[in-house]
C-alpha cells in the first residue's frame, strides 16, 4: 500500500476518535458514513453502529479515568478499518483528506482560538487567567 494512504489512514483514524468527544461528534459521523455509503454501500450501516460502539467504549474509560491506552487503541482499530477501505478503494483518499480538512479544528468554523498563559506568584500573591470569561467572587 502506498505510504500516503497509510500516512492518510492514521490520521484519519487519530482525527476520528479525537472527535468522538466533541460538539464535532454529529457531523464526523455522518461524514465518515457518507464516505462508506458511496465507497462501501453495504458497509455503511455497519460502520455507523461501530462508530457509536466505539464512542460508548472512549466515554466509558474516559469516565473511568483508569485506561490511559484505550483512545489509541481505538484509534489504532478506525486506523485499520480506513486503511482496508483505502486499499479496496484508492479513489476515496481525495474525499477523505477533504473530510479531515473541514474536520480539522484550525479550519473548524467551532475552532476555538488557541490560548498560551504563563504565571507565576511568589509569597502571598494571587494567579487568576482565563481564555474567556473569568469571575472572581472573595470575601
Amino acid at each position: 500500500m502506498n505510504a500516503e494512504l497509510v500516512a492518510l489512514a492514521q490520521s484519519a483514524g487519530t482525527t476520528l476518535v479525537g472527535l468522538m468527544a466533541t460538539d464535532a461528534w454529529e457531523r464526523t459521523r455522518d461524514g465518515v458514513v457518507a464516505l462508506w455509503q458511496r465507497a462501501r454501500p453495504e458497509r455503511a450501516d455497519a460502520v455507523a453502529a461501530e462508530l457509536s460502539n466505539t464512542r460508548e467504549d472512549l466515554a466509558a474509560y474516559t469516565d473511568a479515568d483508569t485506561d490511559t491506552d484505550t483512545e489509541g487503541e481505538l484509534a489504532a482499530e478506525w486506523q485499520g478499518r480506513i486503511r482496508r477501505l483505502l486499499t479496496d478503494q484508492p479513489q476515496v483518499a481525495e474525499e477523505l483528506q477533504r473530510l479531515l480538512d473541514e474536520l480539522s479544528p484550525s479550519t473548524s468554523p467551532d475552532a476555538a482560538a488557541s490560548v498560551t498563559q504563563h504565571a507565576s506568584a511568589t509569597g502571598q500573591s494571587r494567579v487568576y487567567q482565563a481564555g474567556r470569561d473569568l469571575h472572581i467572587t472573595e470575601p
